[in-house]
């Protein structure tokens, strides 16, 4: 929905109605994660996918009928056989698409929704996909509670009143959702959470669909190179939001590093001090000098983080270990470090070998063998 998120809005600025189709559920190997999207403008243009191909035009036409008739509607496609489903996807997974009109009547959030996006504020759509009530009725909840319409009188006067839509049901299921939406939130989940007409987690007969739009996850790439460059760009490829921090001011150039968010011109280790990191925080260390990388590691190493590489030969990996043993570091500490940096590819240029750092990113998120997909068997989408 990110990526959809600037044609879509302008549809709404316009005043039209389109239809949204989104991802909501997957099963064993659907090529598209919850939360994928596509949307159907009122002249049939299209933006987005669900699929990668597979069910594309049956969720272009049913997206223009939702258009039409204004009637939102929970959809299944997988395997086809005598008597399952509309379409069958040739990867042999299974989706659910909820498929709903949009208009400045049907989400007037929208607006704060694509502001709060635009500027990197956490926040999260809750929409009932299923069950007894207002299917397709939503409401918008911030990482932090802030004031709404019906408070705006009690709230601060330069404090903009926000407007988070109701669930339709009770009170209590509006702040059951809340609270769950708000740690989903926090860990940039996407997903369906079940609940009782009353917000009660121990039943299910609604189903409430959560999107999480969370700031991308920071990169941080040490050691302004002709590697860093190449990473940065895959970095910036992936989602990140990428930083290159080098204290040489000569090489810590913004014309140097194009992909980059923002180039740092600083000691690295005096720069993570200042900047906070997460258990999402990618960091990437291709100074390939001690007096640079060690500092920078004897902190990291502490902190939070996905993801902790150091560029080197097997030789500077070992001497790296003996100087950070001798810093105090302990033996779980040291185990966080991937060094050398990325899969055994055989890369030598920089794109290569970012490349192979992109694939070692790629798996431990999700849990990859690192095999050829030709010598493996079973799912090849991890859960």
């Amino acid at each position: 929905m990110r990526d959809l998120l600037d044609q879509i809005a302008k549809w709404w600025d316009a005043g039209e109605t389109f239809g949204v189709a989104t991802v909501v559920r997957t099963f064993s190997s659907a090529p598209r994660e919850p939360g994928a999207a596509l949307a159907v403008s009122a002249e049939g243009e299209v933006v987005g996918s669900v699929s990668g191909g597979c069910v594309e035009g049956a969720v272009y036409q049913l997206a223009g009928e939702v258009r039409a008739n204004g009637q939102a509607i929970l959809q299944t496609y997988g395997i086809s056989d005598d008597d399952a489903f509309a379409v069958g996807l040739t990867c042999g997974g299974m989706i659910d698409i909820f498929v709903e009109p949009v208009s400045r009547e049907s989400f007037p959030e929208l607006g704060e929704v694509a502001a709060a996006i635009g500027s990197g504020e956490p926040v999260a759509v809750a929409t009932v996909i299923a069950g007894p009530g207002m299917i397709g009725s939503r409401r918008v909840i911030w990482a932090a509670a802030g004031p709404e319409t019906a408070d705006a009188d009690a709230a601060d006067a330069d404090a903009a009143p926000r407007t988070p839509g109701t669930l339709g049901a009770t009170e209590r299921l509006d702040q059951a959702v809340d609270d769950d939406a708000r740690g989903m939130l926090a860990q940039g989940l996407t997903g369906v959470r079940r609940y009782g007409p009353d917000g009660e987690r121990r039943r299910d007969e609604l189903s409430v669909f959560v999107q999480s739009f969370a700031p991308p996850p920071q990169m941080l790439v040490f050691g302004a190179i002709d590697f860093a460059a190449a990473v940065a760009r895959v970095g910036k490829f992936l989602g990140y939001r990428v930083t290159v921090c080098d204290a040489r001011p000569v090489f810590a150039t913004a014309s140097r590093f194009p992909d980059a968010d923002e180039v740092i011109i600083d000691w690295p280790h005096r720069f993570l001090r200042r900047t906070g990191t997460d258990d999402r925080t990618v960091i990437c260390v291709l100074t390939h000098d001690p007096k640079f990388d060690v500092p920078l590691l004897e902190a990291v190493l502490r902190l939070p983080a996905a993801y902790i590489g150091a560029m080197g030969s097997r030789r500077t990996h070992e001497d790296r270990l003996a100087r950070l043993r001798e810093a105090g570091l302990r033996r779980e500490e040291l185990a966080r470090l991937r060094s050398p940096i990325g899969l055994d590819l055989g890369a030598r240029t920089p794109e290569e070998t970012a490349v192979a750092i992109a694939a070692e990113l790629i798996q431990l998120r999700w849990g990859g063998s690192g095999q050829p997909l030709s010598a493996t068997s079973g799912r090849i989408h991890h859960p």
